[in-house]
């Protein structure tokens, strides 16, 4: 059993930044995927990025290319999610995710622990 705790969301103008954080308890990310979700009032939850904890391979959506960059601290047992040059569009509700091991996965149905979400809020 994973347990993940998200923080550093907030309101922000357009063009600001935030980091994100995923803090995982119960077991390490060592045989985990971490992946940021969002989900916008009225919308699907998306796809953003994610991380392969075993190898450190990341990927993400290309709405958030150049942007939104994820990263890990593997003694903290952390995965945090940077964004930059934040516009309107980013703002939502914003998901860690954990899944078993693999390439490349995006569906929402193919993680298995979720943390609670945090909010964030860009003006413009």
């Amino acid at each position: 059993q994973v347990q993940l705790v998200e923080s550093g969301g907030g309101s922000v103008q357009a063009g600001g930044s935030l980091r994100l954080s995923c803090a995982a308890s119960g077991r390490t990310f060592r045989y985990y995927t971490i992946g940021w979700f969002r989900q916008a009032p009225g919308k699907e939850r998306e796809f953003v990025a994610a991380i392969n904890w075993s190898d450190g391979s990341t990927y993400d959506t290309d709405s958030v290319k150049g942007r939104f960059f994820i990263s890990r601290d593997n003694a903290k047992n952390t995965v945090y999610l940077q964004m930059n040059r934040l516009k309107p569009e980013d703002t939502a509700v914003y998901y860690c995710a954990a899944a078993h091991l693999g390439d490349d996965i995006r569906g929402p149905d193919d993680y298995n622990y979720w943390g609670q979400g945090t909010q964030v809020t860009v003006s413009s």
